[in-house]
């Protein structure tokens, strides 16, 4: 299975009212813009989309409301985040239905897999699903490390075709790429380490704060794709204080706080999360300030 999967991937927000119903319609909005700002794909309930704070009802009636809005236009990948394999292939065949047009599949929650299990989990649900499957590597955040004996174990599944790299570890992409060629898609995907990722084979990046500034993650992409280095790393340079948040234990909020201050979405989350407050709420928001009084200059079609 071949796929066209490239550039910038927002793991997009889930929009929250105040009585903490989910609301689809400035869902629908804030997915409709960052398209219209040029992303080129998008995660539908990956972790800043908050999908374990979703039930299974929630999750679809969301992931079919981005699928509407978007009409084609870009791939959806949506997030497949479960404590075990039967509820994973149970929301892997429901997304297939809801017209998602690929799985970004994480390890098992809670429990933590050898790599014999952890393989038997990516294989289990692949084999229940025809969608392309981008594995979700991100040993800090869940204490599991899809490594080089993991993705020999599964090289032979068709449809396990990508994998975003989130370990802080840039070595991996090499390492990857030296055991596999060009056998899985590589995607950066920790924000702060983008850039190392793009130079050392990453495809595609998939980004939190691209949130908050959807035009600067996308001309950063750009400018490496054609050669620009010097404008990519202006911008990655720009960014980088942004980018950290990414790698924080409140990236979620953190994400959804810059985009408010942006004027891009709420930063209303589900519990037990709650919106940032105190130090680290001013913190936060005087980042974001600094960033936007600041930004660099882009090209054009960006600019628009």
């Amino acid at each position: 299975m071949t796929i066209d999967w490239q550039g910038v991937f927002p793991a997009v927000t889930t929009q929250i009212r105040e009585d903490l119903s989910i609301d689809l319609a400035d869902t629908q909005r804030v997915v409709d813009d960052l398209i219209r700002d040029g992303i080129t794909g998008l995660i539908a309930l990956g972790t800043v989309g908050e999908n374990n704070s979703l039930t299974f009802e929630e999750k679809l009636s969301v992931l079919t409301a981005i699928v509407e809005v978007v009409d084609g236009r870009i791939p959806v990948v949506t997030g497949v985040s479960e404590y075990d394999t039967r509820r994973a292939v149970t929301y892997a065949q429901a997304a297939e239905q809801a017209g998602a047009d690929g799985l970004m599949l994480l390890p098992p929650m809670v429990y933590v897999p050898k790599a014999k299990e952890l393989a038997a989990h990516f294989r289990g649900v692949a084999q229940q699903t025809g969608l392309p499957i981008m594995l979700y590597n991100n040993p800090p955040a869940y204490r599991t490390l899809i490594d080089n004996e993991v993705l020999a174990l599964v090289a032979d599944v068709p449809n396990i075709v990508a994998i975003k790299e989130s370990a802080p570890d840039t070595r991996r992409f090499t390492d990857v790429k030296t055991a596999f060629g060009d056998r899985y898609v590589l995607f950066a995907g920790l924000d702060d380490v983008a850039l190392e990722g793009l130079y050392l084979g990453a495809q595609g990046w998939v980004s939190g704060l691209t949130n908050a500034f959807p035009k600067e993650s996308v001309e950063l992409v750009n400018a490496f794709a054609r050669g620009d280095h010097a404008k990519a790393m202006e911008i990655y340079r720009w960014f980088m204080p942004l980018l950290h948040l990414d790698a924080e234990h409140d990236l979620v909020q953190s994400i959804k706080l810059a985009e408010q201050v942006m004027g891009r979405g709420s930063e209303r989350v589900l519990p037990p999360r709650y919106p940032l407050e105190g130090a680290r709420r001013a913190e936060v928001i005087a980042m974001v300030e600094k960033a936007a009084a600041t930004r660099p200059t882009l090209g054009l079609a960006q600019a628009a």
